[in-house]
């Protein structure tokens, strides 16, 4: 499976951003994605999650009420809604596809939130 992120750019405070992860390969065997942050120096961490069969969603607290995660199956395509962006959201965010057996990452893309 290769997963392809985009979306990622510089916006002020308050701004809005949709970023998209593209799978593609054998992606019969996806059951669910995630998104992940790495901000400068430090882990990453991971801030939302989407099942492929029910839409079983999940988020890390600080991001919950701002951010939403959604997914089209039928493109294998993952997308991040960020609203009411904060400098603390600068960094580097991943999507993680996970398949039976294992996980596939994506390289990335960034994200700067300026005040």
């Amino acid at each position: 499976v290769q997963v392809v992120e985009s979306g990622g750019g510089s916006v002020q405070a308050g701004d809005s951003l949709r970023l998209s992860c593209a799978a593609s390969g054998s992606t019969f065997s996806i059951i669910a994605m995630n998104w992940y942050r790495q901000a400068p120096g430090k882990q990453r961490d991971f801030i939302a999650g989407i099942t492929t069969s029910g839409g079983s969603r999940s988020y890390a607290d600080s991001v919950k009420g701002r951010f939403t995660i959604s997914r089209d199956n039928a493109q294998n395509t993952m997308y991040l809604q960020m609203n009411s962006l904060k400098p603390e959201d600068t960094a580097v965010y991943y999507c993680k596809v996970f398949g039976a057996k294992e996980g596939y990452w994506g390289k990335g893309t960034l994200v700067t939130v300026s005040s």
